[in-house]
């Protein structure tokens, strides 16, 4: 178990009785403390119980701090733990959320209901929800530019666009050396301006979130210019690229594998080129020997990385290490850093959106 969880568990096991001593009571706290210490993150990890702590999420209920769900794995962790903070739920009634990005300007979040065929808007101002876009053509990933326009990757058109400010819709990339793309799901933008995106089979393997489609390009991670309207494939070592991440100094770029392989490799960026795929991180949900495969993911300004992974988000540090866990009553299949700080976590969950604070930064611009 995680060391605020022995901190609860030892201070309500050792209230002082008429025969017992706070002598005694600090004694027995100290020796838990110690011996949870002493464990290897791995060891702690296989200790974590991945069932969430129940609670009123309305909020009629007050939760004792610290968080309970917010866990540390690895002493590097400790540090970005909020021992004051709750986790919220600011909406539920979703099909499968997913593409949360931030606005800095609007000072709101959108994510995409896939199955809905709408994204949604949270405003920090007031906590409102309401619908941004409708219909959404089944987008999924979404982002913001280095002008603040969206980017959207759409399963409905098998295309990534972008909404200018007039309400108009340009197309960056709708095919591939003639051939129409499978289903467009994350995206990241470059400061150079380009736009670089995963391309699985999900949107078109039934009509749920998209339109039923035979693939007729191998699955693959793409950069496209804008500018120019030149598309590279950049790789397709991949069963099922989904999740895509830049490291802070945008040297390195990170690819979530949603298919055979449930995990996440690492490459480095050569210009329009990447070199040197490997695999940087096979996770599990702690405390079973089950696999978690990673789903969307940030990276913070210290370069750890924040992915949505069963049994909420798993956070991996730059050499591979998990060293924290958000655990979530559903599956979290995306992150984004927000709010005025970009120090609020929001993770997009099956049929809720929820954010914590945390004690780090988000190293984009969304």
């Amino acid at each position: 178990m995680d060391l605020n969880a022995i901190y609860i568990s030892g201070m309500s096991s050792t209230q002082p009785s008429k025969n017992s001593s706070s002598q005694t009571d600090r004694r027995a706290f100290l020796s838990a403390f110690l011996g949870a210490a002493a464990l290897a993150p791995a060891a702690l990890a296989q200790a974590v119980n991945p069932v969430p702590a129940p609670r009123d999420w309305s909020g009629n209920t007050p939760l004792q701090y610290p968080e309970p769900d917010v866990l540390s794995l690895d002493k590097r962790f400790d540090k970005y733990v909020i021992g004051n903070t709750p986790m919220r739920r600011h909406y539920t009634g979703t099909m499968w959320a997913e593409g949360p990005a931030w606005n800095g300007v609007g000072r709101f979040l959108v994510w995409s209901d896939i199955p809905n065929n709408v994204q949604m808007r949270w405003t920090e101002e007031d906590g409102r929800v309401t619908v941004f876009r409708n219909p959404s053509n089944y987008s999924n990933g979404n982002t913001f530019d280095f002008e603040g326009r969206e980017l959207s990757c759409e399963h409905g058109g098998r295309r990534v666009v972008r909404y200018e400010y007039n309400g108009t819709v340009t197309v960056i990339a709708d095919k591939f050396q003639g051939k129409p793309f499978n289903s467009p799901n994350d995206i990241v933008v470059h400061p150079d301006g380009t736009v670089w995106f995963t391309d699985p089979t999900y949107g078109i393997m039934g009509n749920y979130e998209g339109f039923k489609h035979t693939p007729e390009l191998k699955q693959a991670v793409y950069r496209v210019d804008p500018k120019t309207a030149q598309i590279d494939k950049v790789t397709d070592d991949a069963d099922q690229p989904n999740g895509i991440c830049f490291t802070p100094d945008y040297k390195k770029l990170y690819v979530a594998d949603t298919g055979t392989p449930q995990n996440m490799r690492v490459y480095d960026i050569d210009g329009k080129t990447l070199k040197n795929g490997k695999n940087f991180v096979q996770l599990d949900i702690p405390g079973t020997n089950v696999k978690s495969a990673p789903d969307g993911m940030r990276c913070d300004v210290d370069g750890n990385v924040w992915c949505g992974a069963r049994p909420g988000v798993q956070v991996v540090a730059p050499n591979g290490d998990r060293i924290g866990l958000i655990r979530l009553p559903e599956t979290c299949a995306n992150v984004s850093f927000g709010g005025t700080k970009r120090n609020r976590l929001f993770m997009a969950s099956s049929q809720s959106l929820y954010s914590v604070f945390v004690n780090t930064q988000g190293a984009h611009n969304c």
